[in-house]
């Protein structure tokens, strides 16, 4: 198949859901041709299958802000007709599917019917979708999808939830490449993190509200109380400053790195003890399943569709939201004795096996061929 994917090209989990799922697409045989505004930050090796095609958009004196969902559309009008790509699989609804939609219809008067996937992947559906601003676009252009697909089961729920949605929405769920993400030897660098054989817990996201990045903060003081450990703080965002602040105040800087974005984060996974993810709404947890894969367990909220990937006592623990107190003692229990802790590292691992990206691509792959001989029928 000639597949044209469109994403956000940053570090967020469906920039780098898309990505991964192209490579591996393009791994398989199939021509994936990526169109966004900059390279995807993950689109980091050559491959004679993977193409890359720039949406430029030009600033205008009359316009306050640049049409980039025009120029979108455009951009996938020319790559679908001059690549003659057979589907089109957009991620993030805002504002990809409805540059879809518009490309589809231009398209048409072409005479090519060009098949359109959309899949949800959170913010864009619980956050910014349900804004007035956007929810009859965000409606609309998921209607107007050949297939839909969601990440998780708590956030197909929450897409009929609240939006009137007539279309069968299909989960399937992120996945992991064990060729990235496993644990790999990197004794010398967590000596220097923790030359004192402490503890390392760790903490990845983009720092925004939603992720509850105070409370990583808030638990790991309550756990330095009970045993010695280093806290590693991955990413970057408006939180952080306030983060960094906190610190300065309850005086444990000297146990806290914060590490910025990391390209290479399976190799600070590989070094760490126990992850930590508190988020307020979370529709999978791609971040967790990645330290999974590097047989680090999880310390989680049990919001959205966390539950769906972490299983209670068995690769982490879950706690309800801002349960500082509930999340340092499950932290403690699962850290104060070494027999416990390799329990749960090598659960987490098993755990992880069930999203291998060997079982999750041909599920892609399916529903792409059946979207496409449904167009074809109609």
């Amino acid at each position: 198949m000639k597949i044209g994917i469109v994403c956000y090209p940053t570090f967020g989990g469906s920039g780098v859901v898309a990505t991964e799922l192209g490579k591996a697409l393009a791994n398989q045989g199939h021509q994936v041709h990526f169109i966004t505004y900059s390279q995807p930050a993950r689109l980091d090796f050559f491959s004679a299958n993977l193409f890359y095609h720039e949406v430029s958009v030009r600033d205008y004196p009359l316009f306050d802000y640049a049409p980039y969902e025009s120029a979108l559309a455009s951009k996938l009008v020319d790559v679908v007709r001059f690549e003659q790509l057979d589907i089109l699989h957009v991620h993030y609804a805002i504002p990809h599917a409805s540059a879809a939609f518009m490309a589809k219809q231009i398209l048409a008067t072409y005479g090519i019917n060009i098949p359109v996937v959309t899949t949800l992947h959170g913010t864009d559906i619980t956050l910014v979708g349900k804004d007035a601003t956007y929810k009859p676009v965000v409606t609309f252009s998921i209607n107007q999808s050949d297939g839909v697909t969601t990440v998780s089961e708590d956030l197909r729920e929450d897409t009929y939830r609240h939006f009137e949605i007539s279309k069968d929405i299909k989960v399937i769920p992120n996945f992991i490449d064990f060729n990235r993400f496993s644990l790999q030897p990197k004794d010398h660098f967590k000596k220097a993190i923790a030359p004192n054989n402490e503890r390392i817990l760790i903490h990845t996201s983009n720092f925004r509200k939603v992720k509850r990045t105070e409370d990583v903060i808030l638990m790991f003081h309550k756990v330095l109380e009970k045993i010695p450990a280093k806290l590693l703080m991955v990413g970057d965002g408006p939180e952080r400053s306030a983060n960094e602040q906190l610190c300065r105040e309850l005086n444990i800087c000297d146990s806290v790195r914060f590490l910025g974005k990391q390209d290479a984060v399976e190799e600070i996974l590989s070094v760490s003890d126990l992850f930590i993810i508190p988020s307020e709404n979370e529709s999978f947890g791609l971040a967790a399943l990645e330290a999974m894969a590097c047989k680090v367990p999880v310390i989680s909220s049990n919001a959205g569709g966390l539950p769906e990937l972490n299983v209670d006592d068995f690769c982490g623990y879950m706690c309800d939201v801002g349960d500082v107190e509930d999340m340092a003692n499950k932290a403690v229990t699962i850290l104060s004795n070494q027999k416990t802790l390799d329990y749960f590292k090598e659960n987490a691992l098993i755990r992880a096996k069930d999203f291998d990206l060997r079982k999750i691509l041909p599920q892609y792959v399916a529903f792409y061929e059946e979207v496409i001989a449904g167009q074809r029928k109609s």
